[in-house]
This record gives C-alpha cells, structure tokens and sequence, in this order.
C-alpha cells in the first residue's frame, strides 16, 4: 500500500528539493528494503494504523544484519525523510519517530594520506595517460567530490582564473580555487584530446568518448595510488579529506575550508579539528621538554 507513496516521495526528492541522482539512488535502495519488509511482514499495512511498531521491528531486523551503526543511521534518516513526506501530504497523521529515541552516529575520524603520500602519488608520470594524471591532481588540488569530478565541463573551469565552478549536493553552486599544477595537467589533457573529443563538453571522458563515470573515477585513483606502492584501499574521498586536512594543517581558516568543501553545515568541517588537534598531539609530545 506504501509502494506509490514511496514513487511519489522519490519524485519529490527529485523535483522538489533538487536532491543528486546519487542521493536519490541511495533512498531508493534503503526505502524499497523497508517497503518489501512491510510486504513480507505486514501485508496490507493500514496508512491509519501507528507505524511505530513496524519501524521498531525493520531496525530490529537491520540490526540482526550485522550492518554498521552508521548504516542503519541512514535508513533511518531516509524513513523519518518519508514519513516527514507522508505527514506533509495528509496521508499519514503523525510519523512514527515522534518522540523515538535515536542512536547516536560514531564518530570516526576520515581517512586521509600525509602530504609525503600525496606528492608520492602525484609525482608518478603523466605523459602516458593526461586524463588520469589531470584527474588525480584536479581531485586533490580541489578537494571535489568524485560526483562533483565526474560532472564537470570543461567550461566549469576558467584558465585565467584559476576557478572551477562546481555543483555540489542539492545542486549548490561554488567556486573553488585550482591549484597551477592541476590547470597545468588539465590544459594538457584537454590539448591532447582528439577533434571529435574537443567537440565534448564533459571535462573527463570514457575511451567511447562519454562521460566518466564515478565507478571508473575510482578504479583509476585505486590504481594510481597502487602504482605509488600505497597498498592500502585509497578512495577518491580520502583524497577529498587529504584537502582539507593538510590546508588545517598549514594554518588555513575553519570557515573558508568549510566553503571549499561545500559543507552546508560548519559541523560537518569541525570533523578535520580533531585530525588537526591529533598532529598537534604528536608534535607536542615530541617538541615539549616535558611532555
């Protein structure tokens, strides 16, 4: 019976709150577990029954699962943004996490790679293959978002300049500032490209000529920080947090990182203090005379 609603949701996400196509394809996963739960367990669910019991039992269920904490966190979070929906439409009286007590995220602090690591990468050859040598430098000279990567044009980033216009989450623009090693890749990668791929506008293409995806952004920034001999799971994320962290670290502003990243909340940024407060730590262990 939820099924529609749940298309509808969905569909607001989309037009309404102008949500990213990767955050929509997340609250479609999680959602369409809970409504086959409710198929399975509670066939013919009445929209004017209390929920409450239904929702207690679905995280009862995820958590036999095994998931993280953090997982489940985003179920709910992607439950109580449904029946937020379902109240706001009058199709629901009253959502059944009123009043639930919720448990609280962990706090782990990002992965991140020392700025050593960094140049290591980043100091491999780019001759033989300019759009991965421009993607990696473009990843961390800006702190971008592997979505925010793969969705660029190449009239997003002004040469002169040395901006780049991004389209972050719930499609909020920002400029951020390119470094001259990564415009220096990327003008050569864009040089290097044929007559038929000049005509693209997305900044990084496919062998087929398309835009990258964000599975092959990935792979790409596995294989180069393998070839570096990093023999870790390197992300495109903890390339992202790398940024932010080493721009603390040099004595960059809170706030202005907050604006670089796109953070909606200065909360979110705060994460990078304890990072920074950590450094601060070891070096103080090791400078002060009696520590």
């Amino acid at each position: 019976m939820l099924k529609p609603f749940g298309n509808q949701f969905l569909m607001h996400l989309r037009v309404e709150r102008n949500v990213s196509a990767h955050t929509v394809r997340a609250y479609q996963h999680d959602l369409h577990r809970y409504l086959a739960f409710i198929q399975e367990q509670y066939p013919g669910l009445s929209l004017s029954r209390s929920h409450r019991v239904v929702v207690r039992q679905y995280l009862v269920e995820l958590h036999n699962q095994d998931l993280g904490r953090n997982s489940i966190l985003r179920a709910i979070a992607v439950l109580r943004a449904f029946y937020k929906y379902l109240v706001r439409e009058e199709i629901v009286p009253q959502s059944p996490f009123t009043g639930m007590k919720m448990p609280k995220r962990e706090k782990k602090l990002p992965r991140f790679l020392s700025e050593e690591e960094m140049h290591q990468v980043l100091s491999l050859p780019s001759e033989k293959n300019s759009r991965d040598s421009a993607l990696m430098e473009l990843l961390y000279s800006s702190g971008l978002r592997i979505q925010e990567l793969c969705d660029l044009n190449v009239s997003d980033i002004d040469m002169w300049s040395g901006l780049v216009r991004v389209f972050g989450k719930g499609g909020r623009e920002r400029l951020v500032p390119v470094g001259r090693a990564a415009l220096r890749r990327v003008r050569a990668y864009i040089e290097a490209r044929s007559v038929a791929q000049q005509k693209r506008g997305a900044l990084f293409l496919n062998p087929q000529g398309g835009r990258l995806s964000t599975t092959s952004a990935r792979a790409i920034v596995h294989r180069w920080t393998l070839q570096a001999g990093l023999f870790m799971n390197v992300t495109p994320h903890a390339f992202r947090h790398s940024f932010a962290t080493h721009l603390l670290n040099r004595g960059c502003d809170l706030k202005a990182v907050q604006e670089l990243l796109g953070h909606k909340s200065l909360a979110t940024t705060q994460l990078y203090t304890h990072v920074n407060a950590e450094r601060l730590q070891q070096v103080y262990q090791k400078a002060h005379p009696r520590a």
